[in-house]
């Protein structure tokens, strides 16, 4: 891989030489604050950051935010449990090694469950940055494998006057309605903003499956925003709720027909072999079933500067509820809130011998608690999170070179509670990183950065013992699992020429403590359900993403991206390899390689793209006790186009999948849906989406 770096390096720069001067380079100079403790640029910054804009995301249709991150930036993949629900991954690594951040505050809402997406509507995101690799020295812990900061739209405006905008889109497949009212008004030194969103869809289909029961959801989102600008600095209050009812599958069939069948009854009673069919007016109704989940999410926060002074403060409660019993279906199976404070404190010291300097501390303390549930697979516990750092940048001439160090204190303790008794432990680390930027000319910078990360353990990975209903799987923890710690490094080359952009980024990443799931085919502790224990050994991952952007001058309305991105995941754990073989030499949930071409053609009010979106097959995966299974690979063609009218109006056509490939995702948790050996049609699992055709309409007012 460097040697291929080096080569391209020597035909970039000679082809540099050969460009016009005047060849513009704005797009080197964007803006970006996630990842760094100030204001930043990219040729400035030696950590690997990825940018989607709003117009980006408003020429896509998708029905979350992160499949439209995914889709558009490599080396950034999902674990999905249908179309609403997708946790990201980012080089491999995903769950609470992923930071995900709203408007620079921490999401908290128990993100080690598969079975729910991030509480976020995607309809008032602005803009969404990707730091790809350890983001632990400005964050703390959970940043171990990066951060996908989404920064909420606050639109500007004429003095005086309310300024608006209205969208709706149709989805065919599973019938997604969506609707999204945002209003923003801007009086002298205040701006205020308001946005209320909605999404419903049915049941989704593939050619294998027909309708996936189980797969509905109903979406409510409101954001309310203030914000005041003065000489000493600014403050910006905001609120934001969500509410989500989404259905839990379970894959239960016929084991000829294949047809989905119904629980209607518990324990004992309910023979998995003999479940009623799911009457055809369930499989297409946006009415929400008796077994299903409702996630709830509040959010209130501020965040002020004044001088070079930053403050931030959020109170966040998330309210995770699942209805898993037939007979009783108001009785929560899992009830959890959970509370949290988060803090942040930055100051920008004065610029010495032109070295820019910050310090800050940042953390968070949470408290969550189990309802009026029958399930409980965590205990209740407290945690509180601290962490202070120190950061500093400076250049020597073409040389940007910027680093810093930091050192995090966690303690986590829980009371007796039901299976679970007292447990009190502190968890500390350092972490840091030092990179630099060198700009070889104007169009052409090298980058190195090396970063050690660290997270502590989460609660289910220390905590759990018990079953999570919407998610199938019976989890089993480890008190005695110690925090991970990766050290990575990263080089990148990137070039923007006059009819080409390039990017290429390597990385290599060892793990120390890496945590992962392992399921236990041979115990079975809750009938109907997989039970899964944490596993804590060795890791190392490596790969990387390199995109070609053509645009010719010579035919200016033509735009040719292309992306490759390819992860590999090593097992170190030398004990099990030994007993396992094979089986044991991979990680799970890695991605495969994965390459995309977009051409597009733009013109003043229109353009039209067509996709081709590749992956390729996953034979690197970890196989013991069938924890996974090698997924086939598979090309889906894209279709899209948009225009607009009057300056005002947006409308936006898409079809996804337009052959109506069958596929199924390795990354796609509904593969491991099956409860027989064998099929009569010879597939196993649940599929992906089929052909999608899709319409937004959106006005501006």
């Amino acid at each position: 891989m460097f040697r291929l770096l080096t080569a391209v390096l020597i035909l970039c720069s000679m082809a540099a030489f050969a460009q016009n001067d005047s060849i513009q380079t704005a797009h080197l100079n964007e803006i970006i604050v996630t990842g760094v403790t100030r204001t930043t640029t990219v040729r400035k910054n030696p950590v690997p950051i990825s940018v989607l804009t709003k117009k980006e995301m408003s020429a896509h249709l998708n029905t979350n935010l992160i499949d439209a991150i995914t889709k558009s930036i490599p080396g950034v993949s999902a674990v999905t449990t249908g179309p609403n629900i997708s946790k990201p991954f980012i080089r491999g690594l995903g769950y609470n090694r992923v930071l995900t951040l709203y408007d620079g505050v921490r999401q908290e809402g128990q993100q080690w469950g598969d079975e729910h997406g991030i509480e976020v509507d995607q309809y008032g995101i602005g803009r969404a940055e990707v730091v790809k690799g350890p983001a632990s020295l400005t964050y703390g812990s959970d940043a171990l494998a990066g951060v996908v900061n989404m920064i909420p739209d606050l639109p500007g405006g004429e003095d005086g006057k309310l300024k608006g905008n209205f969208l709706t889109e149709y989805q065919s497949n599973n019938g997604m309605i969506g609707a999204s009212l945002g209003l923003s008004y801007h009086k002298n030194d205040w701006h205020y903003a308001f946005r209320l969103s909605r999404k419903m869809a049915h049941n989704y289909r593939n050619a294998v499956d027909g309708y996936v029961y189980g797969t509905a959801f109903r979406e409510l989102n409101g954001t309310a925003m203030a914000r005041v600008d003065k000489k000493w600095g600014y403050s910006l209050l905001a609120a934001t709720v969500y509410n989500n009812l989404q259905e839990i599958p379970d894959g239960s069939r016929d084991s000829l027909t294949r047809q989905f069948t119904k629980q209607v009854a518990e324990g004992v009673n309910d023979d998995l072999k003999n479940r009623p069919l799911v009457p055809d007016h369930l499989l297409k109704t946006y009415s929400i079933t008796d077994l299903h989940q409702q996630i709830r999410h509040y959010r209130l926060y501020n965040r002020t500067q004044i001088g070079s002074f930053l403050s931030s403060i959020a109170l966040q409660q998330s309210v995770r509820q699942e209805y898993n019993h037939p007979l009783e279906p108001k009785q929560a199976g899992l009830d959890l809130i959970l509370n949290t404070l988060n803090y942040d404190f930055r100051y920008n010291l004065p610029t010495v011998n032109n070295i820019e300097m910050t310090i800050g501390a940042n953390g968070m303390y949470q408290a969550n608690r189990s309802q009026h549930a029958t399930d409980f697979p965590i205990p209740d516990y407290n945690l509180f999170d601290i962490g202070a750092f120190y950061f500093l940048k400076k250049s020597f001439g073409p040389v940007d070179v910027s680093g810093g160090l930091r050192y995090d204190h966690r303690h986590i303790n829980w009371d007796d509670f039901r299976q679970f008794t007292a447990f009190a432990h502190n968890y500390n680390g350092i972490s840091g990183s030092v990179g630099a930027t060198y700009n070889l000319s104007e169009r052409l910078l090298l980058k190195a950065n090396i970063a050690r990360g660290y997270r502590a353990p989460n609660i289910t990975e220390i905590g759990s013992n018990g079953l999570d209903p919407g998610a199938h799987i019976v989890y089993l923890g480890n008190r005695g699992f110690k925090p991970e710690f990766s050290l990575q490094e990263d080089i990148g080359f990137l070039a923007y020429l006059g009819d080409v952009d390039i990017s290429v980024e390597l990385f290599n990443n060892h793990i120390t403590n890496y945590i992962y799931q392992a399921r236990l085919s041979d115990v079975v502790i809750v009938p109907g359900n997989a039970t899964y224990q944490y596993q804590q050994s060795g890791a190392r991952l490596y790969g990387g993403e390199f995109t070609l952007n053509l645009h010719p001058r010579a035919i200016s309305w033509l735009k040719i991206n292309n992306s490759l991105a390819y992860t590999v995941g090593l097992n170190q754990n030398s004990a099990l390899i030994r007993e396992h073989g094979d089986q044991a030499r991979y990680l799970p949930f890695i991605p495969p390689l994965h390459g995309r071409s977009e051409w597009k053609a733009v013109f003043p009010k229109m353009y039209g793209r067509v996709e081709v979106d590749g992956y390729a097959k996953q034979n690197h995966f970890y196989a013991v006790d069938k924890t996974e299974t090698a997924t086939d690979g598979y090309v889906l063609f894209n279709l899209g186009a948009g225009c607009t009218i009057a300056k005002r109006l947006d409308l936006v056509f898409q079809v996804d999948n337009v052959l109506n490939t069958v596929y199924q995702a390795n990354m796609n948790r509904l593969k491991y849906f099956e409860y027989y050996r064998a099929s009569p049609n010879g597939r196993s699992g649940i599929y992906n989406i089929g052909r999608n055709c899709s319409v937004k309409v959106s006005v501006q007012f």
